[in-house]
């Protein structure tokens, strides 16, 4: 009998990145929760799990640094994107803010809420935890503590929502990236990550961008990132409309690797629906 697809994600339950998971995968297959990003792509590459899902960017703090760096190493592909919509809900045990002296919640969470934080319970320390999940876990065996997590979150763990939608933007996404050892066929909508290196003159980030721009390609996303080899060098991450068979994306993937010191294709997928 085939066993179930397993699925990798940063756990551990009910964490943002697992309900993006449910999202994508649903119910019907297998889940674990790893404690780093790191142990979701290690699951994958020593297939222990079909794919990954792992956050790569939040549309108020940026991108997550720590998933670029991990493809830098590893051979696994991008195979498909996640937009999930963030919203945040303060939990407690107690029913009314009287009272409650810690809130835990990720660092990065309490930067989406800090304006809330300030007119509502400013002076209360603010104590990070791992996870949402795991803020939640503490709040529910802590008196006069509360937590800033998802509601799913707060079920599992019996907190009561004390307020909904406390993040200070309306619309906070987060965009996920589904990682496996296999390369996806065209679909006709389609989106290329890529990461390259450039060599250290005047102008070579410049050079790089002209193939996409002779080819017509639409890049919708560059960053940058320490090669954590040598001083001032990096590495650039960029997302760019199309297929890597694609004609014109094989012809300036061509043009950058005459140019770029290093190049390397992290995977073809179609496009997500944002929300």
């Amino acid at each position: 009998m085939e066993r179930p697809i397993k699925i990798a994600y940063l756990g551990p339950e009910f964490t943002f990145t697992h309900l993006a998971s449910l999202k994508k995968f649903g119910s019907s297959v297998s889940y674990v929760g790893c404690g780093t990003i790191t142990d979701v792509f290690t699951e994958v590459e020593k297939s222990r799990a079909d794919y990954g899902v792992v956050p790569i960017e939040n549309s108020i703090e940026g991108a997550v640094n720590h998933t670029l760096d991990m493809f830098a190493d590893s051979d696994l592909k991008i195979c498909s994107e996640i937009y999930l919509e963030i919203t945040h809900s303060l939990l407690s045990k107690k029913d009314n803010l009287n009272g409650i002296k810690k809130v835990y919640s990720k660092a990065e969470v309490f930067a989406q809420c800090r304006s809330w934080l300030e007119d509502n319970l400013y002076g209360v320390d603010l104590v990070e935890a791992s996870s949402t999940a795991k803020a939640a876990s503490i709040a529910s065996n802590e008196k006069g503590s509360a937590c800033i997590a998802s509601e799913h979150a707060g079920k599992k763990y019996g907190l009561n929502v004390l307020y909904r939608g406390i993040e200070d933007s309306t619309h906070n996404v987060t965009r996920f990236l589904v990682i496996g050892k296999n390369d996806v066929r065209p679909t006709r909508h389609d989106k290329t990550s890529i990461m390259f290196s450039v060599k250290d003159r005047a102008g070579a980030l410049h050079d790089m961008l002209v193939p996409f721009k002779k080819n017509g390609i639409n890049l919708t996303k560059i960053e940058s990132r320490p090669s954590k080899v040598r001083a001032w060098e990096y590495y650039f991450f960029v997302d760019l409309e199309g297929h890597a068979r694609d004609a014109k994306v094989k012809r300036a993937l061509e043009g950058l690797k005459h140019s770029a010191s290093y190049v390397k294709v992290l995977g073809s997928y179609p496009v997500g629906s944002g929300v």
